[in-house]
């Protein structure tokens, strides 16, 4: 079992990719191909004691900027490094991508190479969030700014499959994002999900609030990918925040300082578990294939643990298990029909699961 990583991608590429998957590599006995420029690569790799180690290097001379329009990747950009990446896995070379490049063309081009999984319209992003008992996902993170409701039960469909055989939660508790948790609260397009989660055979329990990404109320969280992505950045914005006043605030006067110095070790706990790089990565759900995608500022932890998170996906079998929960509900399929919108007429023939 191989990883493919698209070395090139990344703010601190290749170094801290090369980083990465060395850590992997070494510490946790990943076979990992780098996928990018061989010189550059090779370089970076010969600071690492690594002629014992499973890291191989596939050259690809071109990379996907960050401003580069995903559109005008898959017409006019051959041999990229995240492509090669991806067609390292679709010929079954590699059993998982890793990319911390160019999401929007990582997307793009893992629904065109791989294609898209039976009964699923749009792939979506997976992230977590640390909460009180111990993670949320939140689905879609930012893959799907325009969404229709039947991209939205698809989510919490591949949501709630990822929480049972990734993260091992035996009944994973549903939540449909919005602005309220009273029934009467709600877009038109959270009102009309709500509608169909209600009489899946799913443990959903209904609206949650902004606030619930980090209670535990839940164990995924459903919205489109606009409001996940300003969800997920907010997020990520928090922990920098609390803790550079916390550090002002020590300034302030002695006792401050010897309060903060006592509370050094509680603070770097709340730390690893806000920060990000302890997660890797998020799966891109509901492609033909493994496709994890990270943050553009990873650092080498980052990579190392994208790179733990993709092999996981793979030797767990994700997409056999996503497959298989669709085809015992009949859920996706018996719902495609309604991808016309006309969901209302439809909603008083479905059994009821409550």
């Amino acid at each position: 079992m191989k990883i493919a990583v698209d070395a090139m991608g990344g703010d601190f590429a290749p170094q801290a990719v090369v980083e990465g998957a060395f850590l992997a590599a070494r510490d946790h006995g990943v076979k990992v191909i780098l996928v990018g420029d061989e010189d550059r690569v090779s370089k970076e790799l010969s600071k690492y004691p690594t002629s014992k180690l499973p890291i191989f290097i596939q050259h690809a001379p071109h990379v996907v900027a960050m401003h580069d329009s995903p559109s005008a990747v898959l017409r006019k950009m051959k041999d990229t490094s995240i492509k090669v990446a991806i067609e390292l896995a679709q010929k079954g070379e590699a059993s998982a991508v890793v990319s911390a490049g160019n999401s929007g063309a990582a997307m793009a081009l893992a629904m065109y190479l791989f294609k898209t999984l039976e009964g699923v319209d749009r792939p979506a992003i997976a992230t977590i969030h640390p909460t009180l008992t111990g993670s949320t996902i939140l689905i879609d993170s930012g893959g799907n700014v325009d969404c229709k409701p039947f991209h939205l039960v698809q989510f919490a469909l591949m949501g709630d499959a990822y929480a049972k055989y990734i993260l091992k939660t035996k009944e994973p508790r549903i939540g449909l994002l919005s602005n309220g948790e009273e029934e009467g609260k709600g877009n038109e397009l959270t009102r009309e999900v709500h509608k169909i989660l209600s009489n899946l055979r799913l443990n959903y329990i209904g609206y949650v609030e902004g606030r619930d990404l980090n209670s535990g109320k839940v164990d995924v969280i459903v919205c489109d990918g606009f409001v996940g992505n300003v969800a997920l950045k907010i997020s990520e914005g928090l922990w920098e925040t609390i803790h550079n006043i916390l550090k002002w605030e020590a300034q302030d006067n002695l006792r401050a300082r010897v309060a903060y110095f006592f509370m050094k070790r509680v603070i770097r706990r709340l730390q690893k578990r806000f920060d990000y790089s302890e997660y890797g990565g998020a799966p891109l759900l509901g492609v033909n294939g493994n496709c994890v995608i990270s943050h553009g500022s990873s650092n080498a932890k980052a990579i190392m643990n994208a790179i733990l998170l993709a092999r996981s996906l793979a030797q767990n079998k994700m997409n056999e298990h996503l497959l298989e929960e669709l085809k015992e509900k009949e859920d996706l399929l018996r719902f495609n029909p309604l991808r016309d919108g006309k969901i209302q007429d439809r909603i008083g023939k479905l059994p009821s699961s409550k």
